[in-house]
């Protein structure tokens, strides 16, 4: 069985109470970035089962590539901070220091390891002081490939009548071609295997540099994703900033590859003194492009929000985040990240009712 191929918004229209604006455009999706990556480890079965749970529409994997060549789910190639390695002595002697895209980092990286060696970690919280509730399934969770995602899915899918999605990104491609392990042909199999080879399949592969998706975009009919940040430029390409990326024709140069954008959610809605201000024309200019908008990410903590959108002064409390998804579904994305997607869902639905 396949994943089933039809418009993602079948939880949205349930709630959608304003025909005017159901016949404007689809309601936006919610992806659950790295899972419900709020309340469990990121990128675990716990995550994406609990973000399924909450109402998401996609599930999002970081996808980085083992010794085997094998796409495992982490955020980043080093796992020392994601993951129990530090407690395996017969791991130890792997710890090292490699720079990547530029930045010098030491730790353990999937690169040096088998998909079997990998399997024997566990996941653990990233942000523990921030996330004290998650770092309390600590322990439970193996790391995951992107088939063992994909088949999360696929059950939850046929289990829930609903169609759930999967959003993997492609993480430092130039990086592991580098060291002899190119990403577009492992993905682009990967995608034909899973039965998401389609323009209308439910699935966007992301990446944050440009020749990957250029090269994928040869092999593969899924819809592709640009990521970009506030700052910076993309790895494999020094002489352009996402900056210039951001105009409206740069964005009509993306368009020629990919299917959709994922801004830093500031280049949708800027702060402005601590304050949300007015959104920018970057959705406009993306739709005019006809590309698909999915800024990232939207996390609840007050340490992630601005200034006048904390409610105290500790971090890990829980801000006026509803603030925020309002605003970026005011400016018209068609979805966005979330680490908490069950407030993301909730949210989607008072603006649609309102």
């Amino acid at each position: 069985m396949t994943l089933t191929r039809r418009a993602f918004t079948a939880t949205a229209a349930a709630a959608i109470a304003t025909p005017a604006f159901a016949a404007a455009r689809p309601a936006p999706v919610i992806i659950g970035h790295r899972g419900a990556s709020g309340e469990r480890p990121e990128h675990t079965r716990s995550a994406y089962l609990l973000a399924i749970q909450e109402g998401a529409d996609f599930i999002e994997p970081d996808l980085c590539l083992t010794k085997d060549g094998h796409m495992v789910v982490r955020h980043e190639n080093e796992i020392g901070g994601t993951t129990n390695i530090a407690a395996h002595p017969e791991f130890a002697a792997r710890k090292t220091a490699k720079t990547i895209d530029g930045e010098r980092i030491e730790g353990w990286f999937t690169e040096d390891f088998t998909l079997a060696e990998l399997k024997t970690l566990r996941a653990r919280e990233r942000l523990p002081q921030v996330r004290p509730a998650s770092a309390a399934f600590d322990g439970t969770d193996l790391i995951l490939t992107f088939e063992e995602v994909v088949e999360i899915a696929r059950a939850e899918t046929k289990r829930t009548g609903r169609t759930i999605g999967v959003y993997p990104e492609m993480k430092h491609p130039s990086y592991f071609a580098g060291v002899g392990l190119a990403f577009e042909g492992r993905m682009a199999a990967a995608l034909k295997a899973a039965g998401l080879d389609a323009k209308d399949a439910p699935v966007f592969v992301q990446c944050f540099e440009v020749a990957p998706l250029k090269t994928i975009r040869t092999l593969t009919r899924a819809p592709l994703v640009q990521l970009m940040s506030l700052e910076g430029g993309p790895a494999d390409n020094s002489a352009v900033s996402y900056a210039q990326m951001a105009t409206a024709d740069g964005l009509k140069a993306i368009s020629a590859y990919a299917d959709g954008v994922g801004p830093e959610w500031k280049m949708v809605v800027p702060v402005t003194d601590g304050a949300l201000a007015a959104p920018t024309a970057f959705v406009s200019d993306a739709h005019a492009a006809g590309l698909k908008v999915h800024p990232w990410t939207v996390r609840a903590e007050n340490i992630f929000l601005p200034a006048k959108l904390k409610r105290g002064a500790d971090p890990a409390v829980h801000g006026d985040v509803d603030a925020l998804y309002d605003a970026l579904f005011k400016a018209g994305v068609d979805g966005l990240f979330s680490d908490f997607p069950g407030l993301g869902v909730q949210a989607r639905t008072r603006f649609l009712k309102a």
